[in-house]
């Protein structure tokens, strides 16, 4: 008798953890919205992210302090992931006081993983001083809810620990190896500021550590080269793009009000015609879009 057997699909977090095999270190950008997701596929990025000061400043308006709900980022995830299918990472803040569910509603929005982070509910930035952190036991706590919330043992659960620049390098390690034992199959080490803290990390945990390489924060831009010779396994650049284009927006904003016309910035912009090569649109082509046609 033949036995017919079904290759499984690929799932997102396949996708990642495949991606992570190809790089050293994988480099993991920002994205704020579906069509930035495209621009960084078409450039050649293996990986992208979702960052909660994304969501919280870009489609919100709002400082990133754990204002911005669950349901909030999910509706950006759904956005990127309908748009490339590029890995998503995606920052989760503490869980959302229900980190099971969180684990499954991002599975279900197409996310290939999360991290969860060691701050109480009301969070800061991680470059920014002045943390509260939970307990380890709490934060293992958390990472254990979320992996009885995954169906699909591919999808990514990251710790993220903020213990280093509160507790200090040994404390931060300890913490992570607790995170790890709780079942985080990735560990993000927030804002560190030396490449030995990081080789430390990477040695200690045995586990794939993960670097934010965030401007005009506490960890130095560091290369990837540099990152590799530490024993980095990502290199996360969270809203280096969305700082480009707010820079660009207000420069063009100024120009606008203030010289009366943009002419002076119009070779600074995206052409129409590239616009739409990204997006694979010939407006000369009849296209339909949700049964609709189009009106470009």
């Amino acid at each position: 008798m033949t036995k017919i057997f079904q290759k499984r699909t690929r799932t997102a977090g396949d996708r990642f953890r495949t991606a992570l095999t190809g790089e050293s270190p994988l480099q993991i950008v920002g994205v704020i919205n579906a069509y930035a997701a495209i621009l960084a596929e078409k450039i050649g990025f293996k990986a992208l992210y979702l960052s909660g000061a994304g969501v919280a400043n870009a489609s919100h308006g709002i400082p990133d302090i754990g204002l911005t709900s669950l349901d909030d980022v999910l509706t950006d995830v759904r956005r990127i992931t309908s748009a490339t299918k590029l890995p998503l990472l995606v920052d989760a803040d503490t869980g959302w006081n229900d980190p099971t569910r969180t684990v499954r509603e991002m599975m279900k929005a197409g996310a290939a993983g999360l991290h969860i982070e060691d701050q109480v509910e009301a969070k800061r930035c991680g470059q920014l001083g002045g943390k509260q952190l939970v307990s380890s036991r709490a934060m293992a706590q958390r990472i254990k809810a979320a992996v009885r919330g995954r169906s699909d043992s591919s999808f990514v659960i990251m710790a993220r620990t903020d213990a280093v620049s509160r507790e200090g390098l040994d404390a931060g390690i300890e913490r992570a190896i607790q995170y790890r034992n709780a079942g985080a199959d990735m560990i993000f080490a927030e804002a560190l500021t030396e490449l030995d803290q990081y080789r430390k990390f990477a040695r200690a945990v045995e586990v794939p550590v993960l670097a934010n390489i965030t401007e005009f924060g506490k960890t130095p831009l560091f290369t990837v080269k540099r990152l590799r010779s530490a024993g980095v396994s990502m290199a996360l650049y969270p809203l280096s793009a969305f700082r480009a284009m707010n820079a660009a927006a207000l420069n063009v904003y100024q120009t606008i009000r203030g010289a009366g016309t943009q002419k002076p910035v119009l070779e600074r912009m995206q052409t129409r015609a590239d616009l739409y090569r990204f997006l694979d649109y010939d407006p000369a082509a009849k296209v339909a879009w949700k049964g609709r046609k189009s009106t470009l």
